[in-house]
């Protein structure tokens, strides 16, 4: 993988991964229309490590807070939300990964986002009208719904941040809340694709003998080198990208609506059908 590829990779990944449009969903879509092979193992779970550290330094007070005092519902929240996504990656994995590797399902799962983003935004208007709206009260079932969706997301195309925040602002709760809600809980979704990861790249380093930046692993399908300095470029990107993406997204769920990135998923989910079932230009 040359850097530009890497650079371009990693502002995707940054960029998408916090906006409600899908980052898996636009990287599958961004290797079939531009022939970028998939990341090698090594730098996907870089790329990962770039937006985690996004999270960290934008909440930085929200997690200390909670590190000050881990017994807290707050914290209990977290684990209940995080936990139907852990019991439907293990229990469909390999429909996951195919489902990645054949983008089949893609075009429906953009206007799924869509959909999502617009209930979310008509439950929530409905709820200031009617002066229903909760400012951080947040209960177990909140927690439970907002935790089925994001284990939805992980079909690519759904976006997780979209996912997550439609389900808290569905529920009543403050849109702010709900972002920081949101982002928080992608803290454990994304150290948890690092552990799946750095369980491949190990097995996949024993394999080749200990090769470091290769992904040899079949499932994936890909062997490709990356040099140090694409790697450290596109994790660094990734982590930038990333800052501005969570600080821009904040700030469109405290004073805006979301109403623009369901038009915008909207419309490439029905470019990505129309391409699949009829002009077959990229699927």
């Amino acid at each position: 993988m040359d850097i530009v590829s890497a650079i371009v990779l990693g502002a995707v990944q940054g960029l998408t991964e916090f906006l409600p449009v899908s980052s898996s969903g636009h990287l599958v879509l961004l290797q079939k229309v531009f022939g970028i092979q998939e990341p090698a193992l090594l730098y996907d779970t870089m790329l990962h490590m770039g937006t985690l550290l996004a999270v960290f330094v934008v909440l930085r007070r929200d997690i200390l807070a909670i590190l000050r005092q881990i017994i807290q519902p707050l914290t209990g929240f977290l684990i209940l939300a995080t936990i139907p996504a852990v019991v439907a990656a293990l229990a469909f994995e390999d429909e996951i990964e195919a489902a990645f590797e054949s983008g089949r399902f893609l075009g429906f799962s953009f206007l799924l986002t869509s959909a999502l983003l617009v209930t979310a935004e008509l439950l929530s208007r409905r709820s200031l009208k009617n002066f229903t709206t909760k400012t951080g009260n947040m209960n177990a079932l909140d927690a439970i719904v907002i935790g089925v969706l994001q284990a939805v997301a992980i079909i690519p195309g759904v976006s997780r941040s979209g996912a997550t925040i439609s389900g808290a602002l569905s529920r009543g709760l403050d849109r702010d809340f709900a972002a920081r809600f949101s982002f928080l809980l992608s803290i454990p979704a994304i150290l948890g694709a690092l552990v799946f990861q750095l369980k491949d790249l190990l097995t996949a380093d024993v394999a080749d003998g200990g090769a470091v930046g290769i992904d040899v692993s079949a499932s994936r399908g890909i062997a490709v080198g990356i040099s140090p300095v694409a790697l450290a470029a596109g994790t660094a990107i990734a982590a930038i990208v990333g800052f501005f993406a969570i600080r821009f997204m904040l700030k469109i769920v405290r004073e805006k609506s979301l109403f623009g990135f369901a038009i915008y998923t909207a419309v490439l989910g029905t470019l990505v059908i129309v391409d699949q079932f009829v002009t077959h230009f990229v699927f």
